[in-house]
């Protein structure tokens, strides 16, 4: 297997040797289903265990009861989760990230050598751990100040400690969830974006060099149109980020009396920021496709004028022999077909994805929020509207 056919965003790095050590995850991430019951056992499990030993996992004891705490659970047990199947749908698609430019000829011989190298620089860069060590500290020096913070400045008496406003006073599970639980979710988040700065910086190499693109192929993207299959692996990843949010909007719903339309802003800029995330790497290509279709417009104009001008000459101009007829010659469905092509040139597009990704890629990010409807309505009035609306 060459270099570009092995090429992988999520098979490497010290965690992912770790899975492999303890038998969490083949050498193609299998036994996806070990890796997150592994997860969610050390994250959340022992919050339960002490709240329950402690007393504040239910009832009227605290304000916040640990089973409440709906924020947490949407956190552990549904955007953990899907952080970690992220990787398998990622890595599903690797030979689409390097080896179809290979495949279908968009890197020269005389680019070839650097195309390698720039390969070989985002392995290194993804197999690195000093920068897993670096998310390490980033999540222990600054995410779990700021949560201890954040958690110290409201008055409450919860499942993982008490606070007067100024100072916290952990619980034993409020010590796991700050030590452990949180910083293992807060890793694996930072892991994911230096993954994509890693697939930002690959794709803004790769557009430096000078490709080969066909104006004329028939993906209307100058051959890249392969591309726009892999922003939907992110899906799981961008449903992740969206069940953040939606455990925020939740517990303000349960515990202040919000109503879902208060977050219409903050719903908006998840969705823009979750698709600047995954689809602005592959903006570095606009220039390219640009000049490529300007090249294209010009060159098979002037070959569509060539035709035409002779089509002119032979069958308008007295110019076809006496004995040729004019019903069946070739030369009208070969003057379609230069028009066709021609339109296909035309219509390039200068972004290697189109409008049903960008939807994929909304949805995926809000379906986590989409129960949240039901505080609305209730499932009765919801079921009743979709008839109308069907019927």
């Amino acid at each position: 297997m060459t270099q570009a056919e092995n090429f992988s965003l999520v098979l490497g790095g010290p965690l992912y040797q770790l899975w492999r050590r303890t038998r969490l995850a083949g050498d193609g991430l299998q036994l996806l289903h070990r890796r997150i019951t592994t997860m969610v056992l050390l994250a959340w499990l022992p919050l339960l265990l002490l709240s329950v030993a402690e007393g504040p996992a239910w009832g009227s004891s605290v304000a916040l009861p640990f089973l409440h705490d709906v924020d947490l659970h949407l956190r552990l047990l549904v955007a953990l989760p899907l952080l970690i199947a992220a990787e398998l749908l990622v890595h599903a698609r690797r030979q689409l990230l390097a080896g179809q430019f290979l495949e279908r000829g968009l890197i020269p011989d005389a680019a070839r050598a650097r195309f390698d190298a720039i390969i070989a620089s985002a392995m290194r860069l993804r197999d690195s751990v000093a920068a897993e060590v670096l998310v390490i500290a980033l999540v222990y020096l600054v995410g779990v100040g700021l949560m201890w913070h954040a958690l110290a400045g409201f008055e409450l008496t919860s499942w993982y400690g008490v606070s007067d406003g100024v100072t916290l006073r952990p619980s034993l599970a409020g010590w796991w969830m700050l030590c452990v639980s949180l910083p293992l979710f807060q890793f694996l988040l930072l892991r994911w974006f230096f993954r994509l700065f890693i697939w930002t910086r690959f794709l803004w190499q790769v557009s430096r060099l000078e490709l080969g693109l066909m104006p004329m192929h028939p993906d209307r993207c100058g051959g890249l149109g392969f591309l726009e299959e892999i922003p939907p692996a992110f899906s799981p990843l961008l449903a992740g980020m969206g069940a953040l949010l939606a455990g925020m909007i939740a517990s303000r719903i349960f515990s202040a009396g919000a109503s879902l339309t208060d977050f219409k802003v903050e719903l908006a800029a998840m969705v823009a920021v979750a698709l600047l995330a995954i689809l602005a790497p592959l903006l570095v290509f606009s220039p390219r496709l640009a000049a490529a279709k300007r090249a294209g417009v010009i060159e098979y104009g002037t070959l569509a004028q060539r035709y035409a001008r002779e089509f002119d000459r032979k069958w308008l101009r007295a110019g076809a022999p006496a004995d040729e007829p004019l019903i069946g010659s070739a030369d009208i469905q070969s003057l379609a077909d230069l028009g066709n092509s021609f339109q296909v040139v035309k219509d390039m597009r200068l972004v290697p994805f189109n409008l049903r990704t960008v939807l994929q890629l909304a949805v995926a990010t809000l379906l986590p929020v989409a129960p949240l409807v039901l505080t609305m309505f209730s499932l009765e009035e919801v079921l009743l509207r979709l008839v109308k609306v069907v019927f």
